[in-house]
């Protein structure tokens, strides 16, 4: 007998029933050379497991992808009970464990539902058997496999199934596309859920770290003896530009700091903000490598623009600080931490352990803010760095002044366009050249070849067509160490793009959305960005002082477009409202759109208005969130957000609604002040 459409008895069992589970690989994804899911959806007897291929940082996979499996299974979303999978590369290969980018349903949706397709198909034909019947008359509706008057339990053919090579999808959607709450709200609500900085063990001790604010410094001394007076500190760790303080609790490691003095010596070239501006600029002169080279820019003839853009370095700033917590023994490594690149981290922290992968364990959790920070690994070799000289498991906690000064932070970049126009101004030759650190290079080694495909992006391919269009890249490096903000090149080359695409629309006496609506190819591109302007009511008078600016792009398979409505006053920048139109394809849940739409607006927001790093004597200057501001509520605009429907496959929506209010702020900025502005932040 069964309830709810799983065994009673494996209800009554527990956990035990786990291991009659019939497990089921996810297959490749066939389109578009998808990666090859290693991630499991286990059909047991107490409901269905799934081991998530994407790590929860905010973005709402957990309830995405859950509706995905529950779709194709026909089970009730909250018959999906998800994990968080331990950093395993071997287990879940090719699958490489890695989010970012907005990858985590445009990589994962097909695979994910083909291979609940597959044990959907598989336990309809186990039941087809029992009955004698044929398995067209069958069907899985909430967790039973129904034929008329007949049912019978999922949980109870797990032993009678077998899997087919292929399965159809599901035609007819009851779950996906329907808005959905987040799942895993409550507990986040609650405090229930436990973060990695919430993680504790018995006998577990409490570190911070001090680094050389210096890039390239080295630690020069401290004192000793009057940080272990401190009550609850019991050890100082010190390295070649770093210092741990070990405690009973967190109060006490930042007290022992405090005591220590520590001193710092500077390393050979301190990073100085003026000449990493110049050298961005002096790249900006010379020949860089080609990133794309289509038509002849010197046979266009007509009138000429030319205009110079500068985005500064940008720290994340999540609102869970970095923190890990290991125990080194003579067995192994075990570690506990939140992390964008779990099998990664292990595979890091074994190589400077000098262990094989099998003798290091990587437990994930969810994290609160990744934004690209937790894509590198630094934190756990720092942690492991500590780990191996204390015999006792320790937590290591970074203080927000070293999440932000130590971050890897977004590259800062200078963009040069030069134009040619028609007689009717519109562009005729398109050259771009770009210049900032390359985080490929860092990454490719002897690999790379001169253009990094990531800070291109968004420049290569642009929605507006131009004969002649030219982009090269410049790598300018510098001591300030550089890694993904959520994602790079799509965000800070909208802002060039569609800056520079309405500098032309004005000069052509032109209606920012006609000119480029005369440009556009894309029908989908096309569709938001009038969408857009119809919501936000473009072109009706606004105040004195006041101004709406527009901006589209296409990115990661999505197709977005901002109206923002800007209020110069006494040079101060608010913004009362914005519109946003987004086609990504088939909408999984839209409340999770939406979701996404705001955050990335209000974090879009925060960067073009105030966000900066700046360098002064080889270090950081900004320290917190006083210094590194983020909108606040009472500056929050209205944000309305309007999804168009599309049976497109879906595309990526972590980065685009942050990506494209920056020019579209900048251009509402120039309507209501007539002021250009080409550098941000805007209000630095």
């Amino acid at each position: 007998m069964s309830e709810g459409g799983f065994s009673r008895r494996g209800v009554l069992q527990g956990a035990a029933a786990v291991g009659a589970a019939l497990v089921v690989p996810v297959a490749r994804g066939a389109a578009g050379g998808a990666l090859a899911a290693n991630a499991y959806i286990s059909v047991t007897s107490l409901g269905v497991e799934l081991a998530l291929p994407k790590t929860e940082m905010g973005q709402g996979v957990i309830t995405s992808l859950s509706m995905l499996v529950a779709e194709e299974l026909g089970v009730a979303l909250n018959k999906v009970r998800v994990s968080i999978p331990d950093g395993d590369a071997p287990r879940f290969a090719p699958i490489t464990q890695e989010t970012g980018g907005s990858t985590s349903i445009r990589e994962v949706y097909k695979p994910m539902r083909q291979a609940a397709a597959r044990a959907r198909v598989g336990l309809i034909e186990a039941a087809a058997r029992q009955w004698g019947i044929a398995p067209g008359q069958c069907d899985l509706v909430d967790g039973m496999v129904v034929a008329g008057k007949r049912r019978i339990a999922m949980g109870d053919l797990i032993a009678a199934a077998s899997l087919p090579r292929e399965a159809p999808l599901r035609d007819r959607l009851g779950l996906i596309g329907r808005p959905t709450r987040r799942i895993d709200a409550r507990p986040k609500i609650t405090g229930a859920l436990q973060f990695g900085i919430d993680f504790r063990l018995p006998g577990m001790k409490v570190a911070t770290l001090a680094q050389c604010p210096i890039y390239g410094g080295t630690l020069a001394g401290l004192d000793e003896k009057a940080a272990l007076a401190i009550p609850g500190v019991v050890k100082l760790v010190k390295g070649r530009d770093v210092v741990f303080v070990v405690a009973d609790h967190y109060w006490a490691a930042l007290q022992g700091y405090v005591a220590a003095n520590v001193q710092w010596a500077p390393g050979p070239k301190p990073a100085e903000q003026g000449a990493i501006v110049a050298d961005l600029d002096a790249a900006l002169t010379r020949p860089g490598h080609s990133a794309k080279a289509q038509g002849d820019l010197n046979a266009a003839r007509g009138r000429e623009f030319s205009a110079t853009y500068h985005q500064p370095f940008l720290a994340h700033a999540a609102m869970e600080p970095l923190a890990c917590t290991i125990h080194v023994t003579e067995k192994g490594c075990e570690i506990w931490s939140g992390s964008q690149v779990p099998a990664q981290a292990r595979a890091d922290a074994a190589k400077a352990l000098g262990l094989g992968e099998d003798k290091v364990t990587f437990h994930n959790f969810q994290m609160g803010g990744g934004f690209g920070r937790r894509l590198e690994t630094d934190m756990v070799l720092r942690a492991v760095e500590l780990g191996r000289a204390v015999p006792y498991p320790v937590k290591l906690v970074w203080s927000r002044e070293e999440d932000v000064q130590h971050d890897m932070f977004r590259p800062a970049y200078a963009d040069r366009i030069r134009a040619t126009v028609d007689d009717k101004g519109r562009p005729i030759a398109w050259e771009h050249r770009i210049a900032g650190s390359s985080i490929m290079a860092r990454l490719m080694g002897d690999g790379f070849k001169g253009v990094d495909g990531d800070a291109i992006e968004g420049a290569v391919e642009m929605p507006y067509a131009v004969a002649a269009h030219h982009v090269t890249f410049q790598q300018v490096e510098s001591a300030v160490p550089t890694s993904w903000w959520r994602g790079v090149g799509g965000l800070r080359s909208c802002f060039v793009v569609e800056s520079f695409i309405d500098e032309l629309a004005h000069g052509a006496g032109a209606d920012p959305l006609a000119y480029r609506l005369a440009l556009m190819q894309d029908a989908r591109s096309r569709a938001v960005l009038a969408r857009a302007a119809k919501e936000a009511g473009w072109g009706r008078a606004l105040p004195l002082g006041q101004g709406m600016g527009i901006a589209v792009l296409k990115l990661w398979g999505t197709h977005i477009a901002a109206v923002v409505e800007a209020k110069v006053e006494d040079a101060q920048i608010s913004v009362p409202r914005v519109t946003i139109a987004v086609d990504c394809g088939l909408a999984i849940n839209p409340l999770g759109i939406e979701a996404q739409v705001e955050s990335g607006v209000i974090f879009g927001l925060s960067a073009a208005l105030y966000g900066e790093i700046t360098m002064r004597d080889g270090a950081a200057q900004q320290s917190n969130y006083h210094d590194f501001r983020i909108l606040r509520m009472n500056e929050a605009p209205r944000i309305a957000t309007h999804i168009i429907a599309s049976q497109a496959d879906p595309g990526g929506m972590g980065e685009p609604p942050c990506a494209v209010v920056a020019p579209a702020l900048a251009n509402a900025v120039f309507a209501a002040s007539g002021q250009r502005m080409r550098t941000l932040p805007l209000m630095a």
